[in-house]
């Protein structure tokens, strides 16, 4: 458990940006653009390669290729799955005409959205945690590896 301590951090940390991200663009009126959602992606991808960067130093050299795209995966899943929770709470309890304001700019119909949002928001993150971490490991791969 404590080689996932690390990742873990870097998870919780990333999701803070991205919760943080989504805040700043709620306060101008511009978290309903969608658009603005393709910076998730930079901030996601700087925590999982500041988080393989780290552990590859920390481990030195018990640092394989499964380690560093474990250690990427945990950070990006993690920061996923806090990021995914506090979207439901946000549009369900704390301003719940947010996702009726975006359906209203992107969808025609309305039923079911709820679910078919967080469902995308989860698997968007789930999908971008998995090709950086894959990228990033063609960086961080050893000679042998």
């Amino acid at each position: 458990m404590k080689q996932f301590a690390l990742p873990i951090r870097f998870g919780i940390a990333t999701s803070g940006c991205l919760i943080a991200y989504f805040l700043i663009l709620s306060l101008f009126g511009l978290h309903t653009q969608v658009w603005f959602s393709l910076f998730n992606g930079v901030i996601t991808g700087f925590g999982i390669y500041e988080a393989i960067k780290i552990f590859r130093v920390n481990q030195g050299e018990n640092y394989n290729y499964g380690s560093g795209f474990t250690a990427g995966v945990v950070t990006g899943f993690v920061a996923t799955i806090i990021f995914t929770i506090f979207f439901a709470v946000y549009s369900t309890e704390i301003n719940p005409e947010f996702l009726k304001e975006l359906a209203t700019t992107w969808f025609k119909s309305f039923k079911s959205f709820e679910g078919i949002v967080f469902f995308t928001v989860a698997i968007m993150g789930f999908a971008t945690a998995l090709v950086l971490t894959l990228s990033f490991m063609q960086l961080f791969k050893s000679a042998n590896n």
